[in-house]
């Protein structure tokens, strides 16, 4: 009996703490969701400043996951396999933005392209970057720039260099190497870090609160009109249990 609580009891408690944490908001988002059928929840996803929303989340992830993609992996081969200086200017530079808020990776870019910032060029010449898309892409962009390029660095130093080494020996070229050795041995952890930057820039919302608008149609994203119809929902009960209050 005790073997057995030892050998399950680990993993019962194991399960049940992510069933609390994962497993039960979940459940409850669903809940909450289709609590008053299926009908409100499709109307509130339907409308033309939902879809646009979605859209550009979607045009916004499409062009923030490839470009994070090939720098991810360029990085990491630079960190990995060259001897420059200021490498640990760029390893720690990969490592800026999970130790930035994201709200002040919003205001920075505000400071840099805003009327009197360094870049104020583009505003002062009707290139629109802050409120509008370009600004949530450069944002998205830099929030989600550490995830491959840190699943990439430590799977290129397991794998060694033995067989990009016979590689060449045998007169393999660079690119060839990279295409036939390198980049299939790293393709798990290509996949794994495309896998987090996507999820990190669809629900990206701090960075994009700032640099957005919040206009809903034009630079409103998912998370923002998720947070809009919580904020809605939440004054509405407000002002319902006030009138309760005063007709009591």
């Amino acid at each position: 009996m005790t073997r057995f609580v030892r050998k399950f009891g680990l993993r019962a408690v194991a399960f049940g703490y992510l069933a609390a944490v994962l497993v039960g908001p979940l459940a409850l988002v669903f809940y909450r969701t289709f609590e008053n059928g299926v009908g409100p929840a499709w109307d509130a996803l339907s409308t033309p400043e939902t879809v646009n929303a979605f859209k550009l989340t979607l045009i916004i992830t499409a062009i923030a996951v490839p470009l994070n993609t090939v720098f991810g992996i360029a990085c990491g081969l630079a960190i990995v396999r060259r001897r420059f200086r200021g490498k640990g200017v760029v390893n720690a530079f990969v490592d800026l933005p999970l130790a930035l808020s994201p709200v002040i990776v919003g205001f920075s870019l505000v400071v840099l392209y805003g009327i009197n910032g360094w870049f104020s060029w583009f505003q002062r010449n009707g290139h629109e970057i802050l409120f509008a898309t370009p600004g949530i892409v450069l944002a998205t962009i830099f929030v989600t720039l550490p995830f491959v390029a840190r699943e990439v660095v430590p799977t290129l130093r397991e794998i060694g260099t033995e067989q990009e080494q016979a590689a060449q020996t045998l007169g393999a070229t660079g690119w060839q190497t990279f295409w036939r050795i390198t980049l299939p041995s790293i393709r798990w952890a290509v996949v794994y870090g495309v896998v987090l930057t996507t999820a990190r820039a669809i629900g990206e919302f701090g960075a994009v609160a700032i640099v957005s608008g919040n206009i809903a149609g034009e630079t409103q994203t998912a998370t923002l009109r998720v947070e809009g119809h919580l904020v809605r929902d939440s004054l509405l009960g407000v002002r319902q249990r006030c009138r309760d209050d005063r007709g009591v």
